[in-house]
């Protein structure tokens, strides 16, 4: 039985990136992660997949030096009816601008809230609030 256990929490354990990336955090991957494991396989579940959703998590983060650029850029912000969700392409009205030496990541403001972006494809990576 404790076999069965530890075998369903590893499943988790690798099936919690895919949560931890759409939530694109550090501390909401550990905990989408810990719940996912915790469910299958209890304490030992929540501890295997709090620790690969966090490490997902981080590694999905945008660098430091990028959030600090995209937070001092100073430009106006533009209006949209969507709802802005990590994970989620961005209309393409919105026009973005290129982070300096991070060719992954482009930024906008909408709706006064600065989103970082993956610019080929336009997915929202994170909100800065």
């Amino acid at each position: 039985m404790r076999k069965h256990v530890l075998i369903s929490a590893v499943a988790i354990a690798v099936m919690a990136p895919t949560l931890a990336f759409a939530q694109a955090s550090t501390a909401t991957g550990a905990v989408g992660g810990a719940a996912a494991g915790a469910v299958v396989g209890g304490p030992v579940g929540a501890v295997v997949g709090g620790t690969v959703g966090a490490a997902v998590g981080a590694a999905n983060e945008p660098p430091a030096e990028v959030r600090t650029y995209v937070t001092r850029e100073q430009m106006p912000s533009v209006r949209v009816q969507e709802k802005i969700v990590v994970g989620e392409p961005l209309s393409s009205t919105v026009v973005l601008r290129p982070v300096p030496n991070h060719t992954d990541y482009s930024f906008a403001v909408v709706n006064d809230r600065r989103v970082i972006v993956e610019p080929k494809t336009r997915k929202i990576i994170q909100v800065i609030e």
